[in-house]
């Protein structure tokens, strides 16, 4: 027969024991490269339209502030003492934010959530930002961007991103080091492309 005095006391030493193993782990955090130069004001040249950067969609797990982490298989998981200090939908929308106004190329550059409205809109869709344990340890990213005029709400140009980033070690910090890296291919080539868009369709002064 079970002794149900002992079995109480066995599972309040477990509770005491398991209580008093030292302190949950720092929680450390990370964040991506933002451009310095912040002036905001525009190039003689610069484009007469006023450009709004907007949100992008994406699974839960890329609106949270967790890092993710994933196989080469389909299972993926969260690192619960490394995180970022933004969710990196915000995290990517700051940035090409920041370095598209810095540009000097537009005349005016605003966050969709200010309450300006935009000759154009610069949306798109979060797939992938993790990192993969594979044959070869990588920083994935994938996202696609679409520029819609406001006034007609037509799609006028769309970019598509991916992009495997090798890293060195299984370290988070190294790992965050290359989904950075990948971030500022992203808005180099997003840079780019609308540059050259608008160069082929000269906008009218609005």
């Amino acid at each position: 027969m079970i002794n149900r005095r002992a079995v109480a006391w066995a599972l309040m030493i477990a509770g005491g024991v398991s209580g008093g193993c030292g302190s949950a782990r720092p929680i450390k955090y990370y964040a991506l490269t933002v451009p310095g130069n912040m002036t905001p004001t525009a190039e003689p040249s610069a484009y007469p339209i006023t450009l709004t950067v907007g949100t992008l969609r994406a699974p839960s797990l890329y609106r949270e502030d967790h890092i993710v982490y994933s196989s080469a298989g389909e299972g993926m998981g969260l690192y619960d003492s490394h995180r970022w200090v933004e969710p990196p939908t915000d995290m990517l929308q700051s940035v090409l934010f920041r370095e598209l106004r810095a540009s000097g190329r537009y005349r005016t550059v605003n966050l969709m959530r200010s309450n300006a409205r935009g000759d154009y809109l610069l949306q798109g869709r979060l797939y992938d930002f993790k990192e993969v344990d594979g044959s070869q340890l990588v920083a994935r990213v994938a996202v696609e961007y679409e520029l819609q005029e406001t006034k007609s709400g037509t799609t006028v140009w769309s970019h598509y991103y991916a992009h495997d980033e090798p890293v060195s070690a299984k370290d988070v910090s190294v790992v965050v080091a290359g989904l950075d890296r990948n971030v500022q291919g992203i808005v180099a080539q997003v840079k780019t492309g609308l540059e050259q868009y608008f160069a082929e369709h000269p906008p009218a002064a609005q």
